[in-house]
């Protein structure tokens, strides 16, 4: 799975969103041993000092936590990974209504049309 990374915003904000994703999403999965920096840096291409800054996000939030003789390991609290997880959804929602909004479309038409393209796919 590769890293996509734009120059509109700091590549750690990116490393640590995307990663929270993996990590949420069953990528890495709860209790499993995370990759070091340095894997991580070479797979996204970016400084390992870059990288170790988003890791340093994911530590604040709970997602991984280091243990000095194994490494990182991911957190098997489903708390914070549902936390985290909703956290994201209501991310994407509010992206999709702010675009809706961009494109004319008022937030009750945005939802509408959200609740007729899932009855389409049922």
């Amino acid at each position: 799975m590769e890293f996509e990374l734009q120059s509109s915003r700091p590549i750690w904000q990116q490393l640590a969103e995307q990663l929270s994703r993996r990590i949420v999403t069953g990528v890495y999965a709860p209790g499993s041993r995370f990759p070091t920096v340095r894997e991580l840096a070479a797979e996204a291409g970016v400084n390992p000092n870059t990288m170790q800054r988003a890791l340093g996000q994911l530590e604040s939030a709970g997602l991984v936590s280091t243990n000095r003789t194994a490494g990182r390991t991911v957190t098997e609290d489903t708390a914070v990974l549902d936390a985290i997880r909703a956290k994201l959804a209501k991310e994407l929602i509010d992206r999709y209504f702010s675009e809706m909004e961009a494109l004319g479309f008022p937030r009750a038409r945005a939802a509408e049309m959200a609740a007729a393209e899932k009855e389409r796919k049922v």
